[in-house]
């Protein structure tokens, strides 16, 4: 019976590490090793960030809502409690996107959450 060597999926697997490795910064573009490093770290970035950037648009959506809504005289707490109450299910992109592009219904949103309270 022949001896299976496992040469081959050694090289691709670290075939594979160094093309994801591509564009890093010297010895770690070409170093299996530093390669291996530099992939591992910028992976759990990766990972991390693509949760942050959730966090950062929500926040960004609150703080555009905000600004909208308090030049009609209310803040944003009050506002979103108002539509609650009014029985509006509208998420915080839709009512930042309205906000910008649509001020005459965000009013009327402003409107309809000042006579829910």
């Amino acid at each position: 019976m022949a001896r299976i060597k496992g040469a081959t999926m050694t090289h691709k697997r670290r075939a594979k590490t160094l093309k994801l490795a591509k564009g890093y910064y010297g010895a770690k573009s070409k170093h299996f090793r530093m390669a291996k490093q530099a992939v591992m770290k910028s992976g759990n970035y990766a990972f991390v960030g693509r949760k942050q950037k959730k966090r950062q648009f929500r926040n960004l959506w609150i703080t555009r809502i905000n600004n909208a809504v308090r030049a009609q005289g209310m803040n944003y707490s009050t506002f979103m409690n108002g539509l609650k109450k009014a029985g509006v299910e509208l998420n915080r992109k839709m009512l930042s996107e309205m906000a910008i592009h649509d001020p005459a219904s965000f009013n009327a949103l402003v409107e309809t959450a000042k006579k829910a309270l």
